[in-house]
């Protein structure tokens, strides 16, 4: 039989440890996992994502598309310049560069020599009187010569023409031939074509002066040397250059023999004459087109806040040229440095107060959550900011009597830093009050003199809620800050030298609407991000601390004893009530009827059962975490040795006790709070076992669990020091010194020298002996006719209840 129930127990065992297997690989992945995303790069995350969302928002154009207008489009808003915008003066630019081109003289290129033409006619005359000497009897019988049509002479008069690149004349090369090509002919044509050549011959002179108003510039082919030209008169057309020619026949005829070689002369002399002043039109060409580029663009300076197009009015080409320019500012420079420019310095900003601490309550106990509720509200603040800002222009743009910075003064700003102080505290608040005014700086026009208003107001809003304990403080705060905007905007308005100005008592009244926004808002957000993130902050706490709470009520029904000695942290003891010691009537002990170990359970099982009904009246994660930690990791120490005892006689001979089954779960206490609700609760339970509650024996007792919880290592995970702990057992001395302090014993009633009593039965049958007058003062006596345990029975009964609660 024991061999069986070893074996069942090593069956029942080995599951166990397949769990703790399963477990530990499901906690290897876990923490692989959270490695991956765990807090530190949830942290980072929340920075970076914070940083590029506020630099979208300062820089929308980055992901919209601003709106295309056209050419006779009516504008539908006011548009002004975002920033100096720089724009070209197409029209201005382009005068200046016709005027330019304009100013390019056409190249001409200058044949002084007629391309050799005296060389060609010296060439075709001494050819001929070549020709001529090879067949010396031809001249004899110039008739035998004309009827000659051997290969010879036809090759001659080809190449003769050819030479002098001249149409074929029959009678001229006949009379030459006739003659024997004179020299004087020949002298005469050259100087008769090259005194036309010299001064420049044009096919048609009306199209030079068109193209050449203010003169040309003559290109010699030969020496490359240019010449500028502004009188015309001089070049000849072909038409005028051959009337030149022709009208030197008659002194021709005087100088000459015959007038036929006159005539001759006259006539080759007008057949050689070429224009030798030709156009160059791809000179030109490259030489304007240096010009026009030469020309440097005419700009004008567009200032930042300049109106670009009005509301209403129609789109002119220069209104285009204008808001073209804009987009296409916006839109390359947010893409390509500006928005991520200020996604860098935000990113920096945040992660520098972030890693010097500035960002958190210096603990890391919901640092992600704490740093999540900070990006959260900052986003919401900035996006207000945003808000405001469009409003301002929309209402300005309305009434022309309003400016946007007037109104500007009226952004709720400090509500941020209202919310941070009621749930983070003052240290936070000033770190939060500078970034959030650097932003909204940023947002209104990176105005310094904003970011001392902003950043005044928040730190004022901050330190009005510090200890916040109603509602209405924050109204009376908004109030305090309202005065404090007032007074910001007078010394503003006083350093622009507009103090005395209408636009000052607007820029007032917006201030004090400003600050009145800021209580508003931050009391209509407060239950929200109390809901949200789970905090719980001093008003939370003194509404629950309303005894009319629910989940007291049913406190109060189920478990009456526990009611009188604890708040929340025993709520759990509702499931199951007569288990526990305060709650049992006389003689109703259920625990003697089980096991040590189901025992240990059930007084286990009221965490977990007071997390639930926590969560299910919505106390609080800061309550629902004291519930969790207010027995840390304690051991229940009489069910424990019970459960050795009952071994150790053999009662469950095969039962493996572990004491690990008879501690708490935990976590141990996290916070000062959860480790002074642990002691006091440990405390105030084990004074009640107390036979003879003396000053010193409460001394005793409460050094005595302070210490043990202290040597258990159940304080180690708090930040209670040494000293806070002697202030503790101070305190919990002085209080139940109160609970149990002596009565002044009054004098008893003498009446013929005997005492008289009666005899009462109360409503559960049991009965006592009263004095006639009452109560005699007797401090032992108890309500009910009950004493306290004086007997050594009673102690010994009041020691046990000690070892049940684990504290002796």
């Amino acid at each position: 039989m024991p061999d069986k129930t070893k074996i069942s127990t090593l069956r029942r065992s080995k599951p166990q440890k397949r769990g703790e297997r399963e477990t530990f690989h499901g906690s290897r992945h876990s923490r692989k996992k959270s490695r991956w995303f765990g807090p530190n790069v949830q942290k980072w995350v929340i920075l970076i994502g914070l940083s590029i969302i506020i630099s979208i928002v300062l820089f929308p154009n980055v992901l919209t598309r601003p709106k295309i207008y056209k050419l006779g489009d009516v504008a539908d808003r006011d548009i002004k310049a975002s920033r100096e915008l720089l724009i070209e003066n197409n029209e201005l630019t382009e005068k200046s560069r016709q005027e330019a081109i304009k100013e390019v003289l056409p190249v001409y290129d200058f044949d002084p020599t007629g391309t050799n033409i005296q060389t060609r006619i010296g060439d075709a005359f001494s050819a001929g009187r070549k020709y001529l000497a090879e067949v010396p009897s031809v001249t004899d019988s110039p008739e035998k010569l004309q009827k000659d049509q051997s290969a010879n002479a036809e090759a001659f008069k080809q190449g003769f023409f050819e030479t002098l690149d001249i149409s074929p004349d029959e009678k001229i090369i006949s009379f030459l031939i006739k003659k024997g090509f004179p020299r004087e002919v020949e002298e005469t044509i050259i100087d008769l074509v090259t005194q036309v050549q010299k001064k420049g011959v044009v096919i048609n002179k009306a199209i030079l002066e068109r193209q050449s108003g203010m003169g040309i510039f003559l290109h010699n082919i030969h020496t490359g040397q240019e010449l500028k030209v502004t009188d015309l008169n001089r070049f000849y057309d072909m038409k005028v250059a051959r009337k030149i020619i022709n009208g030197q026949i008659k002194a021709l005829e005087k100088s000459f023999s015959s007038s036929r070689l006159a005539e001759v002369a006259v006539k080759l002399s007008v057949a050689l004459i070429k224009p030798n002043l030709t156009f160059n039109k791809r000179e030109t060409e490259l030489r304007k087109d240096l010009a026009r580029k030469s020309v440097k663009p005419f700009y004008f300076k567009v200032k930042k806040g300049e109106m670009l197009v009005r509301e209403g009015e129609r789109i002119q080409v220069e209104h285009l040229l204008r808001l073209s320019e804009e987009n296409k500012s916006l839109k390359q420079k947010e893409i390509i440095g500006r928005a991520p420019a200020m996604a860098i310095l935000i990113a920096y900003l945040l992660a520098t107060i972030y890693m010097v601490g500035l960002l958190t309550d210096g603990s890391s106990r919901a640092e992600a959550k704490g740093l999540l509720f900070n990006a959260v509200t900052l986003l919401a603040v900035f996006l207000v900011v945003v808000l405001f800002n469009f409003m301002a222009e929309e209402v300005a743009r309305g009434f022309r009597f309003f400016s946007p910075r007037t109104i500007l003064f009226a952004a709720p700003v400090a509500s941020g830093a209202m919310l941070v102080a009621v749930f983070q505290g003052m240290r936070l608040t000033a770190s939060f009050s500078i970034i959030i005014s650097v932003l909204a700086a940023f947002v209104v026009g990176g105005d310094a003199e904003f970011f001392l208003y902003f950043f005044v107001s928040s730190l004022i809003a901050g330190y009005g809620v510090r200890h916040c304990r109603d509602r209405g403080v924050f109204i009376k705060t908004g109030l305090k800050v309202s005065l404090t905007n007032m007074i910001l905007t007078l010394a503003m308005e006083a350093l622009h030298g507009s103090l005395y100005s209408p636009e000052t008592l607007i820029a007032c009244g917006a201030a004090f609407i400003g600050g009145i926004l800021v209580g508003v808002l931050a009391t209509g957000l407060l239950p929200l991000f109390e809901m949200s993130f789970g905090f719980t902050t001093d008003i939370k706490l003194l509404e629950l601390a309303n005894l009319d709470q629910p989940v007291l009520r049913e406190l109060m029904v189920q478990c009456p004893g526990t009611y009188h000695h604890s708040v929340y942290h025993d709520i759990g003891k509702i499931r199951k009530p007569l288990y526990f010691v305060e709650n049992q009537r006389a003689n109703q002990n259920r625990h003697e009827k089980l096991a040590p170990s189901m025992s240990s359970l059930i007084l286990i099982s009221h965490i977990k059962d007071g997390v639930e009904l926590a969560q299910k009246h919505k106390l609080g994660r800061d309550i629902i975490d004291i519930i969790r930690q207010h027995h840390g990791t304690s051991l229940i120490a009489f069910f424990y040795e019970k459960a050795k005892e009952q071994r150790k006689k053999k009662v469950r001979k095969f039962l493996q006790i572990k004491e690990e089954d008879f501690r708490y779960p935990g976590p141990k206490p996290q916070t000062k709070e959860a480790g002074l609700i642990m002691l006091a609760d440990a405390v105030e339970a084990a004074s009640r076992t107390l036979v003879d509650p003396a000053a010193s024996r409460v001394q005793g007792l409460v050094q005595k669990i302070i210490n043990r919880a202290f040597s258990d290592g159940q304080l180690d995970e708090c930040e209670l020091t040494l000293k806070d702990l002697h202030e503790i057992a101070k305190s919990f001395n002085q209080t139940l010194g109160g609970i149990f302090h002596h009565r002044v014993e009054y004098p008893k009633p003498v009446t013929d020298g005997k005492h008289m009593r009666r005899r009462e039965t109360d409503a559960n049958g049991r009965t006592a002996w009263l004095s006639k007058q009452g109560d005699n003062g007797n401090t032992d006596q108890l309500p009910g006719g009950d004493s306290r345990p004086n007997k050594p029975e009673d102690k010994t009964e009041a020691g046990e209840s000690l070892k049940r609660l684990g504290l002796s």
